[in-house]
């Protein structure tokens, strides 16, 4: 029995070790200085095959490899997974100065070759000592002398070590709407013990997005300036410029941990029994500048406001329904760029089908080349007649940034018909807003005239000549005129949407103020604040008549002190804003602070609601 279990415990480890995937690693410095001495470490995670070694053309090869192996097993709720690595270590030296290219390593394995990345290894002149394989330390100053864009930073010196930050972009000129990739990055050149107090910009006049960052544990090698430094990146943002002009981002401010030695080193032992503090250092970036443009030439007509690279498709869920049957028309948008302001495309239909708001879902994701993925707007249409609609095509204009040209995207055309349904004889349809009642069919077309009529009789007394008949048509009269003009003064308010829109800011962002008050109590504050922020921004949109895709702080301001509203209210705004946004990345947030959040949210809307008509 015994022997049996080792079987099927041995051969479900080699069903897992030939399904998983095999890869060649290679981990290596990116910067050195000549005559420094590294390794070159490259892993595979499975056996049996024939590795060729690069030639390291370039260097000199000291000794290797030395091979290791490792194995590990893990059962979790009754699954097993196996891992196991090769190890291949070569020593190396550089010698000349310059940026040399590595072919790839190859690991053969039953006659198919998997390769790791080329090595590209750059060799810097050794201007002072030769530093160790580690992050390397020593005195020194740092040149800030920085190319436009990539954000020159204030450096903290002394005790012959140098630490400082950039804000790196990867564009200094855009169009408006046009995303940027900001990077905040860390250099050193001596031992940290973590960070502490990280501020970042406001980033004014730009609509930021958080790209997912792994947490800095390790950090690489990178030559500044001829000089090596270690550097880890610590936060990465996509930003949409909103306004045009000159913009300046404020600097990140950071306080690090810093390793210093504390008392002299032991005579004997040297440094393996002396002890380190731990030195707090804040350290800033400058300022950098973007040059923000308009979008070129003229606007065209129904232009969404999205610059990126999209595609356009649609779907119709059925081609025949009944009357009063849902029919789904489906318009999914597909690509890059700030799809989250993508506005609703505009449907042209019948007056006699109903169309509802649509149903919004995105799904959509933050990386380096920018937001991508898709958003869909699910429409619900009714229709209140039988016959034979079509749906136009819809088209969806936006800028597209590869080409720098507006591209227009359509739809294809649809049809559906519409029957009139079995239970259409007795029921009563609805048709452009007016109730119509379908003839009965009766069965026969021709109607007898009785021969043997009944007894007449003459009334004792007649209806109409009675006061009360006239004041009682009289009074019917007066509500038939009232339900008309009422009816009438409907129809009038509702035609105007953006009068709609208004009336109706504040009951929606209460539906939204109450959605983040259930956040609160379940401790989600990410969520909280993020709806707080959605509520503000949506109620500013539909109080002040300002698409989303182009409602920005300034014009939100300018707009509200327009209409009478006090400055101690709009700075009360911008407070909570920027409250809520830089909550997102603060590591905590008390539960005072989260109420006076909300409450100051609440009191806003209602003094607005109060100031604005």
């Amino acid at each position: 029995m015994k022997n049996n279990l080792i079987f099927i415990l041995l051969f479900l480890f080699a069903g897992v070790v030939s399904a998983q995937d095999i890869y060649v690693k290679a981990e290596y410095p990116r910067v050195v200085t000549s005559g420094e001495q590294f390794t070159v470490m490259i892993t595979i995670n499975t056996g049996g095959g024939e590795l060729t070694s690069p030639s390291f053309e370039g260097f000199y090869k000291i000794m290797g490899p030395q091979t290791s192996y490792s194995s590990s097993t893990q059962i979790i709720n009754g699954k097993i997974s196996q891992s196991t690595s090769y190890s291949y270590v070569y020593y190396l030296q550089a010698m000349n100065p310059g940026r040399y290219s590595i072919a790839p390593a190859v690991f053969k394995y039953k006659n198919k070759d998997y390769k790791s990345d080329s090595l590209i290894i750059e060799v810097i002149k050794d201007v002072n000592s030769t530093p160790g394989t580690g992050s390397g330390a020593g005195a020194g100053t740092v040149n800030q002398n920085n190319q436009q864009g990539s954000g020159k930073s204030l450096s903290i010196q002394g005790g012959g070590s140098s630490i400082f930050i950039r804000l790196n972009l990867n564009k200094s000129e855009v169009y408006i709407g046009e995303h940027i990739i900001a990077s905040v990055k860390v250099y050193t050149k001596v031992d940290l013990a973590g960070f502490n107090e990280i501020k970042f910009p406001s980033f004014n006049g730009f609509l930021r997005e958080n790209i997912e960052t792994p947490p800095l544990n390790s950090l690489q090698r990178e030559n500044v300036n001829g000089d090596i430094y270690g550097s880890g990146l610590i936060q990465q943002f996509i930003l949409y410029p909103q306004i045009t002009g000159e913009i300046t981002v404020d600097p990140v401010e950071l306080t690090v941990l810093v390793q210093q030695k504390s008392g002299q080193a032991d005579p004997f032992f040297g440094d393996f029994f002396q002890s380190y503090q731990t030195v707090p250092r804040a350290v800033a970036s400058l300022p950098v500048k973007i040059l923000v443009k308009p979008l070129p030439g003229d606007k065209p007509e129904g232009f969404s406001g999205i610059v990126g690279n999209l595609s356009l498709i649609s779907s119709l869920s059925k081609d025949t329904v009944n009357v009063n049957d849902a029919v789904n028309y489906k318009i999914t948008i597909t690509g890059n760029g700030n799809l989250k302001l993508a506005a609703s495309p505009v449907l042209k239909l019948s007056p006699d089908v109903e169309v509802y708001d649509p149903k919004i879902t995105d799904n959509i994701t933050n990386s380096i080349n920018g937001s991508a993925g898709q958003k869909t707007f699910d429409f619900l249409l009714i229709p209140r007649h039988y016959g034979e609609f079509t749906i136009p095509p819809v088209t969806y204009t936006y800028f597209n940034s590869s080409n720098r040209r507006y591209e227009k995207l359509t739809t294809k055309e649809y049809h559906f018909y519409v029957r009139k349904g079995s239970d259409q004889g007795g029921a009563v349809t609805v048709y452009g807003g007016i109730s119509k009642e379908d003839v009965k069919y009766v069965g026969k077309d021709i109607r007898f005239i009785k021969t043997s009529p009944d007894d007449l009789k003459k009334p004792s007394d007649v209806v109409v000549s009675k006061r009360s008949f006239a004041a009682l048509y009289g009074f019917a009269l007066i509500i038939f005129l009232g339900v008309l003009f009422f009816r009438r003064e409907h129809v009038r308010r509702n035609s105007d949407l953006s009068l709609v829109r208004n009336r109706k800011a504040g009951k929606i962002a209460g539906k939204r103020l109450k959605k983040a008050s259930e956040f609160i109590i379940s401790g989600k504050n990410d969520a909280f604040y993020e709806e707080i922020l959605k509520a503000l921004w949506g109620y500013l949109s539909d109080k002040l008549n300002i698409p989303v895709s182009e409602l920005t702080r300034i014009n939100a301001v300018e707009a509200l002190t327009s209409k009478g509203v006090g400055a101690d209210v709009i700075n009360e705004l911008s407070d909570i804003i920027d409250k809520c946004e830089f909550a997102r990345y603060s590591p905590a947030s008390s539960e005072s602070e989260v109420t006076n959040i909300y409450e100051g949210a609440m009191k806003f809307i209602k003094t607005v609601e109060n100031s604005i008509d």
